[in-house]
């Protein structure tokens, strides 16, 4: 059995993977990160109610204007997370919707790099990494204010050099 702690049972029973690393390296999970922000906003959503569903274009201009009169990080990342969770089973439709364009009559086997069949699937992916761009810079917002790094601590003054033929004053 290893040394390291991390790695004994009692430990880390109920953990996951994010969690022991967070324990080790003294941050906060994204989990927490959500928690807090949620916390902090809760009072901002119930004022402003946000849609579930995006049926029309114009939906998303009701989280624009949420955001535009958030205040703070958790309710700015309230309303992104909403607009996210909202647009997910959208965008994961278009996407599936692309990789059956790419594989329609086996079009795809056999295909060239850049064919029409691998350009859908790279549109299918690239429709989802929307989704994990912007939850991913959400997070780095979060962190920064709820856990920032500890600072560094300043490098020490350097001192002129000794003049030559001067003893070093100490």
């Amino acid at each position: 059995m290893s040394n390291d702690p991390d790695f004994e049972l009692y430990d880390n029973a109920g953990r996951d993977a994010e969690q022991i690393r967070a324990a080790k390296l003294g941050i906060a999970t994204e989990a927490d990160l959500r928690r807090w922000a949620a916390r902090d906003a809760r009072a901002f959503l119930n004022r402003h109610t946000l849609p579930d569903v995006l049926s029309r274009p114009e939906d998303v201009e009701l989280f624009a204007e949420a955001l535009g009169k958030a205040g703070t990080v958790a309710e700015a990342s309230a309303v992104t997370q909403a607009l996210l969770d909202t647009a997910t089973p959208c965008l994961q439709a278009i996407s599936d919707y692309l990789v059956a364009a790419a594989r329609w009559r086996d079009q795809h086997r056999n295909a060239a790099p850049t064919s029409p069949p691998r350009q859908f699937y790279a549109a299918a992916s690239s429709a989802l990494s929307v989704l994990h761009l912007a939850h991913e810079a959400d997070t780095r917002i979060l962190r920064n204010h709820y856990d920032p790094p500890p600072r560094q601590p300043a490098p020490p003054a350097k001192q002129p050099p000794d003049t030559p033929g001067r003893a070093a004053q100490r």
